[in-house]
């Protein structure tokens, strides 16, 4: 699927940075960018906008305010400099809320929940696409990862190294929480301070290690009686 998307933002700067980013995601394509939240309800009203990129604090009419006159809004993905909004824009049900100055990082976090919104109605069509991806900020790009592709994730100091089929490791400077987050939980399972594994992967276990094809992983202490549970319920 591609979200057709608009930014509404009063800042120019902060405008053209998520412009950049979003133009960097292939599924993201963005229709229209607008400076107040005026322009946002008049082309609203005569173009289909999947997604909005949305500030709060603008003059005149607030973002969150904008929300509240639509009959079906969007979803959206607030945008400010304000923490105090949180509350409120999730009581909106906001997919997610950036703190300026915004960060590729965290603004592909934001958008990888919307793209795994799409993997999971594609999971309910389609047995091929049940596993979906994700994107990942590597070198200042933007890449696609399947994630049926992925033998293990590795946390390595600040970084992870997500190990794929036939590829070389890919290092990505993001912490193993982070990622673990985004990834779908009934899919992937987190069995160490410093490892995630594909369930699907998993070919045997002891109480130490973790077999993938020939591959061991360890298995830490706190982690085994999750990995035993997921087993048992899949027998």
């Amino acid at each position: 699927m591609i979200w057709k998307c608009l930014i509404v933002d009063d800042e120019q700067l902060s405008l053209k940075i998520v412009e950049k980013y979003s133009k960097m995601v292939e599924q993201l394509e963005v229709v229209a960018t607008c400076n107040n939240a005026f322009k946002a309800i008049e082309f609203i009203k005569t173009e289909r906008i999947d997604l909005i990129f949305l500030d709060i604090k603008m003059p005149e009419l607030l973002g969150t305010s904008f929300i509240r006159t639509l009959a079906q809004p969007p979803k959206v993905i607030f945008i400010t400099s304000y923490p105090e909004f949180a509350v409120e824009a999730f009581e909106l049900n906001a997919i997610d809320y950036l703190l300026k100055p915004l960060s590729l990082e965290r603004f592909l976090k934001a958008v990888n929940k919307v793209i795994n919104m799409d993997n999971q109605i594609g999971e309910r069509q389609s047995d091929h696409s049940r596993y979906g991806h994700l994107y990942f900020s590597v070198n200042r790009k933007m890449v696609k990862i399947l994630l049926e592709n992925i033998l293990y994730i590795e946390s390595v100091k600040d970084h992870i190294k997500i190990y794929r089929d036939l590829d070389t490791p890919l290092l990505v400077k993001q912490s193993l929480i982070s990622v673990q987050s985004m990834l779908p939980p009934h899919q992937f399972l987190r069995i160490h301070r410093s490892f995630i594994v594909p369930t699907h992967r998993i070919t045997a276990f002891t109480n130490h290690d973790v077999e993938i094809g020939k591959i061991e992983i360890p298995i830490g202490r706190q982690f085994f009686g999750q990995l035993k549970k997921l087993a048992l319920q899949k027998c």
